[in-house]
């Protein structure tokens, strides 16, 4: 007869470090996508999360031909660790905030191709930040814009840069900067060498065009139901891509389009009517714990007001 496991009694710094092995195989899909994430190989990832299995007497997962899944009890193993490693990290910043010094750890969640934004107000006070503290690691994802605020809600990120879309009610969110966005062509599509004057008779909405699958601003999303969609991309960078074809026109923003404006690769369509603003905010958890690099950030950040646009 099988022995029942015995109860876990003590979660030692070896369960810990299992639990870390496990979150990252569930959050990269699988052993072989986690190898990278974890620097170790797939055979180790598979000895620790059958080490795992046997600390906790239960199955985590399912592994083989028909893929990676986690089992009912491994999903629920998922939130417990979650919430464990929020709780250490909780308890390792209180325990820092206890020195003078400031030291800690910031795990920030921006959205992509926001770095040639003129107005530096994240890394200027990333900067500060350092200066301050120059013991503070930083760490940041880039992610999603509705991944960030749940990694923001859980804890696993301190601070998000997103759009000003539906702003969640447990976030406090505070004004950042402006984006503006252009309908832009490829110096090889049909359009590049219209001029303006003779663009203003031709329908921009029969273009093959290439639309955002993350989510929009209404003035974005109206926007973009006047083209003719026939391609996706889930970032910025995949809808230049598209556009760099020469096959669609599309919406950039124009800090990133720059590049390419200068040297003749890209032109503006329209740019008197074919644009929209986009409002980035910085949020953090409403109610959240006092947190000494965070503050320090945030601090930074305020001090350096809110530039115009096109103003560093």
């Amino acid at each position: 007869m099988e022995r029942a496991p015995l109860p876990l009694n003590q979660v030692s710094d070896f369960d810990i470090r299992l639990l870390r092995v496990f979150k990252a195989v569930v959050e990269c899909g699988g052993f072989t996508a986690a190898e990278v994430a974890l620097g170790i190989g797939r055979s180790a990832i598979s000895v620790h999360m059958g080490d795992l299995e046997k600390r906790l007497g239960l199955r985590l997962c399912q592994r083989g031909r028909g893929g990676f899944a986690l089992t009912e009890e491994g999903r629920e193993v998922y939130q417990a660790t979650l919430a464990l490693l929020a709780s250490l990290e909780t308890f390792r910043t209180e325990v820092n905030g206890l020195h003078r010094a400031l030291r800690g750890e910031l795990n920030i969640g921006i959205t992509d191709n926001l770095v040639s934004l003129p107005q530096m107000r994240i890394t200027h006070a990333l900067a500060e930040l350092k200066r301050r503290g120059p013991e503070v690691r930083i760490n940041i994802h880039m992610t999603p814009p509705d991944a960030i605020a749940l990694a923001v809600l859980d804890g696993s990120l301190h601070l998000g840069v997103v759009p000003a879309i539906n702003s969640l009610a447990s976030l406090e969110s505070i004004p950042l900067y402006s984006e503006r966005s252009l309908l832009y062509c490829a110096d090889n599509h049909p359009l590049f060498h219209v001029d303006d004057a003779a663009l203003a008779g031709v329908c921009l909405g029969h273009q093959e065009a290439v639309m955002p699958s993350y989510p929009l601003p209404p003035a974005a999303r109206e926007r973009h139901e006047r083209l003719a969609t026939s391609a996706t991309a889930s970032d910025r960078e995949g809808i230049a891509f598209l556009i760099l074809t020469g096959r669609y026109i599309g919406y950039l923003p124009d800090h990133l389009a720059r590049p390419w404006v200068e040297s003749g690769r890209l032109r503006a369509l329209c740019p008197e009517q074919e644009s929209f603003t986009t409002e980035f905010v910085t949020v953090t958890r409403r109610g959240r714990r006092p947190h000494r690099v965070l503050e320090a950030f945030l601090a930074a950040l305020a001090a350096q007001g809110e530039p115009a646009d096109g103003e560093e």
